[in-house]
Order: C-alpha cells, then structure tokens, then sequence
C-alpha cells in the first residue's frame, strides 16, 4: 500500500477524538487506509455496503451499537442515517478518544441531519485521491515554502516533466495502475456509473436522474472557468430550481467542487462568481474523451485542465500541511486573476498563477504584483508555475517555479 500523506492526521485525531470519519469520494483508498490504521488495534470492521450488515443495522441501529465493544471501523456510513443518534449516545456515556472511525463516501457536512448529531464529538478528514508526492514516495513541502520564503532555496534536478499523464491519469488508485488507455477509460465509465445511478439516486430518492451525465460531461467542459448557473442550465435545459440540486449533488459524492471568490472585503466572497472544478483531472480527462496525447497537443485544453490540476493537488497538500488554509481564486473587475489565492487564518496570502507553456512573461506576474502591493506585509509569495525547468526571481516575493516543485519533498 502507498504511503498516504494524511495518515498523521488520522493518528493524532484518533489520540483525542472519539468519532474519526474519513471523508472522500469512492475508490479513493479510504477502507485501505482505515483497516490499515486499525489492524494493530483489533478492530472490528463493518462494511454497510453489504446488504445483509446494512438491513441489521438500519433495523437497529441503537442495538448495533451497543453491542459494539472496543474500537471498530463502520465503512460507508452515510448509507445509515440512523447509526449517527446512536454513536451520539455512546460516546456520550463513553468518551474515549478513537473507538469510532468511520468512512463516508457522501461529503456529511452537506447532510445536516448527520453532521448535528455529532457536533463537537467527530473530527472530519477529507481523502483525496493519490497526491503526486504520494505517488511518488514523499511528502510535498511546497505549502510551508510557500509560506516561509524557501522557495528560492529549492534545488530541483533538471527533468522534462511529462504533465499531460499526470494530469490524465488523475490520482484514483484504480486509475492509476491501468497503464493501457482502453482499460482505465473501462475503469472510469463504471465508476461514473456506480456513483450516478446508484449512490446519487441513494441521496436524492428519486429516478429522475438521467441529465446528470451530460451535465457532468458539460461541467468538465467548463473545469477551471467562473461558475455561470444560468448558462449552464441553458445549455443542458434545465431549470434553475432542478440544476441547483443537480450540482449539490455532484458535490456531495465529490465530483465537482467550487473554488470560492477572494476578496478583503469578506461579504465580498459570497456575492462573486466561484471556479468551478472536477475533483480528479483523469475523470474529467475521460468525460471528455481527452488523453495525454490529446492534451499534449492541444494547448487550450491542457492550460484548463493544469489549472483544476494545480488547485486539486493544493486542496490534498492542505488537508495534511495546514487544514485551516483556504483556497481562493482571484479576479477583479478590471479583469486582473490570479488561479489561486491561499489565505491563513492571521490573513497571510500567497497566490498562484497557472502557466501551461515552457515560455513567462512580464505580463503573467500583472495580477501577483498588483496582490503584493495592494496586501503589503499579509502578501507572502506570488508564484507562476509553469512548464520550463528553472526557479527564476521576478522581483520582491514573485517566484516563476517548475511544475515539479509543486510536488517536491
């Protein structure tokens, strides 16, 4: 088994938290990782999409529990509601940190009936797909750098970096091992498959569900670009109140998400239109029938998909490095963006700017510079990635930095 970078996490959460549920999409390695974490411990281990575990529990799910004694492992949990009372009251009579570590595979935060009942009692962490660091064998540093001034320090080994595989094959364990085209695109089509008419149906109860493929296939179209509802639901013919559900939907199996607007004035970010992005560049890569020679060649594709690329690999390296880190996209007005803005809880800021070509201009840094002296002392770093080999300064805190070194130890 890979080394997952988040397993830390899960370890000191499990050391003062009694409820621990892993959070992600489907086929990410989260009931892996969870009976690997558990397996020196004993745990017993539940898995509810076993049809005869899930009908016993959702018969009773206050007897379940109680019966349970010692740490045990429920995987799938949002598939019974009902065990979440249940959990409450034990850990209520029973404290002890790590007796539950739960799995989901429906983002619980946008279920509020599941995340009330255990308010203050459960710490939530998100698995993603394989980091590239991951898949590489080491922990990426590239947040502290980002942070700390080190980035000029990095020595990195002169290579050509093949981006357009990464970003095709995406970061889905199964995905991944398939080297052959044919095979992975099989894999990815029963995958979609499974999530949209078994797991979206299981959250909405209800059968009308057969747009939600072409709406997907449309949002991957769109990956990286300001999230307009209405044209959307012009181009796939739905209406507003239809779509809206659609799209929480899709986020909460993680499919999409949206990178939200930044700006210093915080009623600011609720009104300004988000990014929108797939979780993983190899499904959206699938949706759209897009492999690595394709996006090699065509330049206008492969910057959309690098950017959802970038921000996918800073969403995982925050889950580990620094949870409290948010994620942002920067435009204005006037039309300055910058791809994305990484802000601290004490208002620190570093921004990036997304390049998918060997060749930077001054023109490039036009927004990260308008950032630094508009933030002063909060602005930490302006950075360009881009696909040449060298670090090169660009002035007071502005970086032009190889693609790879978003992926360095």
């Amino acid at each position: 088994m890979l080394q997952r970078n988040i397993q830390d996490s899960i370890r000191q959460a499990m050391l003062d938290t009694p409820v621990v549920l892993l959070n992600g999409a489907r086929q990410t390695g989260k009931t892996t990782l969870a009976q690997a974490m558990t397996a020196a411990a004993g745990a017993e281990y539940f898995t509810l999409d076993d049809a005869a575990t899930l009908a016993l529990v959702a018969g009773d799910p206050a007897g379940f529990i109680r019966n349970l004694t010692g740490s045990v492992v429920l995987d799938e949990i949002q598939k019974a509601p009902g065990l979440f009372p249940a959990i409450k009251l034990a850990v209520d009579k029973d404290r002890r940190p790590g007796r539950f570590l739960l799995t989901g595979s429906a983002n619980v935060m946008t279920l509020p009936r599941l995340s009330e009942s255990l308010a203050g009692r459960m710490e939530i962490i998100p698995l993603y797909p394989f980091s590239a660091g991951e898949l590489a064998g080491v922990t990426e540093r590239f947040l502290p750098r980002l942070f700390d001034g080190t980035l000029g320090q990095l020595k990195l080994t002169p290579a050509h970096a093949d981006i357009a595989p990464r970003v095709s094959h995406g970061g889905y364990p199964e995905a991944i091992q398939r080297q052959n085209d044919g095979r992975r695109a099989a894999w990815f089509a029963s995958y979609l498959s499974t999530i949209l008419q078994r797991d979206v149906r299981d959250l909405a109860r209800v059968d009308a569900l057969h747009a939600l493929p072409n709406l997907l296939k449309l949002l991957a179209a769109r990956s990286s670009g300001l999230l307009n509802l209405a044209d959307v639901g012009r181009d796939v013919a739905l209406p507003h109140a239809t779509l809206t559900r659609y799209m929480a939907l899709l986020e909460t199996v993680f499919l999409v998400h949206r990178l939200p607007a930044w700006s210093r004035n915080l009623g600011q970010r609720l009104v300004k239109a988000p990014k929108l992005h797939l979780v993983d560049t190899g499904l959206a890569c699938h949706l759209l029938g897009a492999d690595a020679r394709r996006l090699s060649g065509d330049r206008t594709l492969l910057g959309r998909l690098l950017e959802s690329f970038v921000v996918g690999e800073l969403r995982k390296q925050v889950s580990w490095a620094d949870p409290r880190t948010t994620l942002y996209h920067y435009r204005t007005a006037s039309g300055l963006e910058a791809d994305v803005l990484l802000e601290k809880p004490d208002g620190s800021v570093a921004a990036i700017e997304v390049k998918s070509g060997v060749t930077v201009g001054a023109s490039d840094f036009t927004a990260l510079k308008a950032l630094r002296d508009q933030l002063g002392p909060q602005f930490q770093a302006g950075v360009v990635l881009y696909l040449g080999e060298q670090i090169v300064p660009f002035g007071d805190k502005l970086w032009l930095v190889p693609m790879p070194a978003l992926w360095a130890p």
